[in-house]
């Protein structure tokens, strides 16, 4: 049977966890995506207003966590996941839905957000515990 992860089960070091150099790279990236979308929300003429009504939109997705951690998770990534938005474009593309390309596009710059401060996809072990490394309570 396969052992439960935990946060004090969580590696710290060693190959697979993301620390230095990566880390830092993978930051930079949510950079990009973060200005890309910004410049692309403004290319497509959407409302800054509901650039920032919507920007946190997103964290809804943390409402998992009061079922269980891995609920939580599961709902979290699916909310922090570059591809519920690529997925939300493409649909706003197929069924030629413009006005769903800006909300595409909000999703995509919170996510690079998140990226930029270390937010990452979540392991069920806990809300601290993403692929980024170590956030909160879980890092110390």
């Amino acid at each position: 049977m396969a052992q439960s992860l935990t946060i004090e089960s969580f590696p710290t070091s060693g190959p697979g966890v993301t620390a230095g150099g990566v880390a830092a790279v993978l930051r930079l990236e949510g950079g990009a995506a973060l200005a890309a979308s910004v410049i692309a929300y403004q290319a497509v003429g959407g409302d800054w207003w509901v650039f920032a009504l919507l920007f946190l939109a997103p964290d809804i997705s943390m409402v998992g966590y009061l079922l269980n951690r891995r609920a939580g998770a599961f709902l979290y990534n699916l909310g922090h996941s570059y591809l519920t938005p690529a997925v939300l474009a493409l649909a706003a593309y197929l069924v030629e839905a413009p006005n769903l390309c800006p909300i595409a596009l909000i999703w995509t710059a919170h996510i690079g957000f998140d990226r930029v401060l270390g937010y990452g996809l979540k392991y069920s072990a806990g809300f601290g515990v993403t692929h980024l490394g170590l956030k909160g309570r879980a890092a110390r």
